[in-house]
């Protein structure tokens, strides 16, 4: 899923986002520089890592000065080093300055997380296995951090609560057990003629047994199982479910993990502990 099917997500979030910064007024803007002024500005790469979110960047510009007119240099998921210019921008001067934020705040976010979901990628790309981001993302930019997810290589899983039925740990201790989980869980979906793929989380080899004998799911998460007990899950499994490890995956560790066997590996990491990737946006000086 790209930005672009969330078009009017997009266009809310960048009202919003002016609307908090701007508020009465760009006022040393509109102080210093004359409405008509047009100026050029490049975004340079201060860092070096996976660039992502330059589609933004053009809808940002474009929604500040319909005449913009924008030149990319670096494409969306390519490799930058310092100094590299990744795109060049012509605008309303004051239009410019009133986005420049915006764009570098999101871009910034945006390239760490593709950059660490690159890195991610490339530690298990020889394997079967797929790295999966989760709902751990900043209220409002789901969207694009998920974006910036699949731009790095990883995989999008779960836009929200509505798009897959997860039956996690609280969920079960809440209704009395995993049976009777599994059991409201399909009632419910006949009741309002919904088709949803069912995952349910185990934390131990005992709840993994019992949901085996319930069956009538599609995945089974095997949350914050010890790389030893997750392989031995994953055998006694034997293909009849997806399988995907949850928990205290990091760089370090998510090859482990995934050498089990395990389908899948969730990494909240990706859209949580990301930083940020040092981007500028500076006026050209016409000579």
């Amino acid at each position: 899923m790209s930005i672009t099917t969330h078009a009017d997500e997009l266009t809310r979030f960048i009202a919003l986002s002016l609307d908090e910064d701007v508020g009465s007024g760009d006022h040393t803007s509109l102080a210093c520089i004359p409405p008509q002024s047009r100026n050029k500005a490049r975004l340079l790469s201060k860092d070096s890592g996976i660039i992502s979110g330059v589609g933004f960047a053009r809808d940002v510009f474009k929604y500040v000065d319909a005449g913009s007119q924008f030149n990319v240099f670096i494409d969306d998921g390519n490799h930058i080093n310092h100094r590299d210019v990744v795109f060049e921008v012509e605008c309303n001067s004051q239009a410019l300055l009133k986005a420049e934020r915006l764009v570098l705040n999101v871009m910034q976010r945006m390239s760490a997380i593709s950059t660490l979901s690159r890195r991610f990628a490339d530690e298990v790309s020889d394997l079967k296995v797929q790295v999966l981001d989760t709902r751990k993302t900043t209220p409002l930019m789901r969207f694009l951090e998920k974006e910036a997810v699949a731009i790095g290589g990883c995989t999008n899983y779960r836009f929200g609560l509505y798009d897959r039925i997860m039956i996690k740990d609280n969920h079960i201790d809440a209704c009395g057990g995993i049976t009777q989980a599994i059991d409201r869980v399909h009632k419910y979906l006949d009741e309002h003629q919904l088709q949803l793929k069912i995952t349910i989380e185990v934390r131990n080899l005992i709840e993994l047994y019992e949901v085996l004998r319930k069956g009538t799911i599609d995945r089974i998460m095997l949350d914050n199982f010890e790389v030893p007990i997750l392989r031995e899950a994953v055998e006694i499994i034997s293909g009849r479910f997806e399988t995907e490890a949850s928990g205290g995956i990091t760089l370090a560790n998510v090859r482990r993990f995934a050498e089990t066997g395990v389908d899948f590996v969730s990494v909240g990491a990706l859209t949580h502990s990301f930083g940020a990737l040092d981007l500028s946006l500076k006026v050209v000086r016409e000579k």
